[in-house]
């Protein structure tokens, strides 16, 4: 019985300590919501919008030309923060990159800014729940991470190429099954420059629908000969899992 107690002492205090840590492992994401809270009590999302871009696009442009750099470095920035907070209306950020710098730097400055938040939204969720989930799930989620991370390149660029699924979905899924960073990081910059590029280049012709009173048409991207070759390039993408699968079922 005395050994008993002795033990169960040693062991107390461990499980105290361990304690904090489970719920520090929340913190950042907690953070997040709080900051995604604190977003919209200010009101911040009435610029992400057509009207609010429409009513400042002389100022916008006008601070370009007089800080070009300092520009360029506030968007991309500002972009980050909008992706790593997983706020609707990045779509109209990437619109005005190609406004403010035209289709191709536009293209660059957006998937940056794009990368760098989906990467911090990336880190923040393997860090609160890739344990977490692989303490409740046990083998049946190792099975699932183990099959993605072995073609994880080829399938995250399948799912940013084709617009079908939320982009914070990706980040979530990519972060609870713990895909590579680096591998992260490179299909995301590549799988979202053709997006970004369509969304872009609307914005460079933006001026002309300014001046004519219409709006854009978001819905541009599911039009064929833009959606088309997207998914051409997603079927690229599968080919080496298909020829590995085929590979594999011969030996």
């Amino acid at each position: 019985m005395e050994k008993i107690e002795a033990i169960m002492v040693q062991n107390t205090p461990r499980e105290i300590e361990n304690k904090p840590t489970s719920l520090w492992r929340f913190a950042p994401l907690l953070a997040i919501a709080g900051a995604i809270g604190l977003f919209f009590a200010l009101g911040y999302d009435q610029y992400l919008t057509f009207e609010a871009l429409k009513e400042n696009r002389q100022q916008l442009l006008d601070w370009k030309t007089n800080n070009h750099l300092l520009t360029i470095l506030v968007f991309i920035g500002v972009y980050a923060i909008a992706t790593s907070l997983s706020i609707p209306g990045a779509i109209w950020l990437t619109i005005s990159s190609g406004f403010l710098f035209g289709s191709i730097e536009g293209t660059l400055y957006a998937v940056s800014g794009a990368t760098i938040g989906a990467t911090i939204n990336f880190l923040v969720v393997r860090y609160s729940f890739h344990d977490f989930f692989r303490e409740k799930a046990g083998a049946s989620l190792k099975k699932m991470e183990d099959g993605f991370n072995e073609n994880a390149f080829s399938y995250l660029m399948v799912l940013r190429l084709v617009p079908l699924f939320p982009f914070w979905m990706v980040n979530l899924v990519s972060g609870v099954l713990g895909v590579n960073m680096r591998t992260y990081m490179i299909a995301t910059f590549f799988g979202i420059i053709p997006g970004a590029f369509v969304y872009a280049s609307v914005g460079n012709g933006l001026g002309a629908i300014f001046d004519t009173g219409q709006t854009p048409d978001l819905g541009i991207i599911f039009s064929p000969e833009i959606l088309t070759p997207i998914i051409g390039l997603a079927i690229l993408a599968v080919i080496p899992i298909a020829y590995k699968k085929y590979k594999e079922k011969n030996q």
